[in-house]
């Protein structure tokens, strides 16, 4: 497993940028923009350090974040996103969005904190029990 981000909701994409770059030093690592889902992605590294990123996550839309919301999940890549999986759902780990395209999925903490688990070097084929399976909350 590998440490992949850290993902914050910003209210104020300017501020944020501001606040990471220009006072704590980060650099933009890369940006996606996603206007179909109306949001921004901007990934954000310490110099030297493009594995310790944090990703922002802008929503065009407003939205007051209460309860920190804004704070989003943590991301690490797996060698084997099924059987991970599998063993977390044994161990009793609630699987909020299984892995049913083999690229992606999102598990919790006890806390209720996100994690999201992201197959290493692309999706693996569709699988059952995964392919059919339907997510048991949000993410």
């Amino acid at each position: 497993m590998r440490y992949l981000h850290t993902m914050l909701r910003v209210k104020d994409l300017d501020a944020s940028l501001d606040f990471f770059c220009n006072k704590l030093g980060l650099e933009e690592q890369r940006r996606h923009e996603v206007p179909q889902g109306r949001f921004t992605l901007i990934f954000l590294a310490p110099p030297g350090q493009p594995d310790a990123q944090v990703e922002l996550t802008y929503n065009w839309d407003p939205e007051d974040y209460d309860g920190g919301r804004n704070f989003g999940h943590l991301a690490y890549e797996v060698d084997d996103i099924y059987a991970l999986c599998q063993k977390l759902m044994d161990e009793g780990v609630t699987i909020n969005r299984p892995p049913r395209d083999g690229h992606m999925a999102f598990v919790r903490s006890p806390d209720n904190i996100s994690v999201e688990l992201l197959q290493k070097g692309g999706a693996l084929p569709p699988a059952e029990p995964w392919a059919s399976m339907e997510n048991t909350g949000e993410w």
